[in-house]
């Protein structure tokens, strides 16, 4: 089968290359996915999952990616919930060859089945980005109605969902970014905006939570934002600076079956709306981790046409 490969942690994105791998082994509870779409986090080339498995031995040649929808085409040993031929969607191990793939081998529990009415497209943009917005939002923060909350890179993959997942709960919701994103966030539901270039981070005042996805000095200085009581949540990096009488919480975002299934009816309904943006083939996969490439909304691999 088709893969996108990296062996070599010091080549960055030009180690990544489009190999041929043996066709993958369903260990027990797994099953094996033929993908039809996958994403990817260009940042994870970094991670050490990438490189090692979960005893910290290097496992390269590695399939990078851990978002994809597909069918499943087998069942490993003592897998219960799915069927061989169903639609699911869902994460792959950060610790074993991922999406980027023609087949992958997943732990059924971190798949959900995928309604015949969502494409694949669409479906393979929302596990990261739903499931860490909702568990950033509600499980970390415990955000509740009439409260305020901060959501910085707004018109994002994680932001835009976050925002949209915020308004509907009944937050007012602050979303930042570039100038460029302020007609996107708004949009999506946020009630105000401030570019990050542009504005004073400080002029928005105290909030109830505030959500990260940038790190850095932006997540240093948004700590003074929270309120007593409040919770700063970021993805991007261990937090060194705390809110002086609230919470900060790092945190990785973990499969969730409910919750991707919950994801999937809101997006049924209309209710939520990944933002798509580039939609590139397997063998263009590379091109689209290069560091200075942005482009607006979520790039999908496309593996497999339906």
């Amino acid at each position: 089968m088709q893969a996108i490969t990296v062996q070599d942690r010091d080549a960055g994105v030009s180690g990544l290359t489009c190999s041929e791998l043996p066709y993958p082994h369903a260990a027990e509870n797994d099953v094996i996915v033929k993908v039809h779409a996958a994403g990817f986090t260009p940042g994870e080339l970094a991670w050490p999952g990438t490189w090692t498995d979960r005893a910290g031995r290097d496992r390269t040649p590695s399939v990078p990616g851990h978002e994809l929808s597909g069918v499943v085409s087998e069942l490993g040993y003592g897998t219960t919930g799915l069927t061989v031929g169903q639609r699911v969607f869902g994460l792959t191990d950060w610790t074993r060859n991922g999406s980027l793939a023609q087949y992958t081998a997943v732990e059924a529990r971190n798949l959900a089945p995928l309604p015949a009415d969502v494409d694949h497209i669409t479906a393979a943009a929302l596990p990261i980005s739903g499931l860490t917005a909702y568990q950033a939002l509600f499980d970390h923060a415990h955000l509740l109605t009439g409260q305020s909350v901060l959501i910085h890179g707004a018109a994002g993959g994680v932001g835009s969902i976050a925002v949209q997942l915020a308004r509907e709960a009944g937050a007012r919701v602050i979303g930042t970014g570039r100038s460029g994103d302020r007609d996107t966030a708004l949009g999506l539901g946020a009630h105000t905006f401030l570019d990050l270039q542009a504005e004073k981070l400080e002029d928005v005042g105290e909030v109830d939570v505030v959500f990260d996805v940038i790190g850095g000095e932006i997540l240093e200085r948004s700590a003074a934002l929270v309120r007593p009581g409040g919770s700063l949540v970021t993805v991007a990096e261990p937090v060194t600076v705390r809110p002086r009488e609230g919470r900060a919480i790092f945190f990785v975002v973990e499969p969730d079956r409910v919750r991707l299934a919950d994801l999937a009816q809101r997006l049924r309904e209309g209710r939520l709306q990944p933002i798509i943006g580039a939609v590139q083939p397997l063998a263009d996969a590379p091109s689209a981790f290069a560091p200075d490439k942005r482009t607006p909304g979520k790039t999908i691999i496309r593996v497999t046409e339906e």
